[in-house]
């Protein structure tokens, strides 16, 4: 069986609120995403020491890489479509 997406009605609205250049841009990135052998980019980014040691941690427990569930959280949120800040 298929999972099934739900999207809050605050995101649909700012979908429909979407140019013609953002969808564009949007599905770009997300063929890009899906590409099989897409490159990786290495960044710099600041988080704080108790935050990283936890996430590592609960990574460890879990028996996955720490960089591989970031990647993860990453794609799921853009394909669920989550807008909470």
């Amino acid at each position: 069986m298929k999972p099934v997406q739900y999207f809050s009605d605050e995101y649909l609205d700012q979908c429909r609120g979407a140019t013609p250049e953002q969808i564009l841009e949007y599905l770009e990135s997300f063929r890009l995403l899906q590409a099989q052998a897409a490159k990786s980019k290495l960044i710099s980014i600041k988080i704080p020491q108790p935050l990283l040691d936890s996430f590592r941690r609960k990574c460890e427990f879990a028996g996955v890489r720490y960089q591989t569930q970031i990647k993860q959280l990453m794609t799921d949120w853009l394909l669920t479509g989550a807008t909470d800040k």
